[in-house]
């Protein structure tokens, strides 16, 4: 009763996917992978709507800091 086997794994997703159904269970699916994709960029500090060289790392930042 420890742990659960492949038998039990099927059943529980039989009976989630007749509660929810297959579309609601992408939705879910697609909204999970966007937050913790969020997540990520919120944490790096990255802003995924800047333009690419805005962070100061691109190339236009190198060839103002030589002149």
């Amino acid at each position: 009763m420890g742990t659960m086997s492949l038998t039990h794994w099927l059943v529980v997703l039989v009976v989630v996917l007749l509660l929810f159904g297959p579309k609601r269970l992408g939705d879910v699916g697609k909204g999970l992978g966007q937050g913790l994709r969020g997540l990520r960029e919120g944490l790096s500090g990255k802003d995924p709507d800047a333009p690419p060289g805005a962070d100061g790392t691109g190339s236009e930042a190198n060839k103002a800091d030589t002149k």
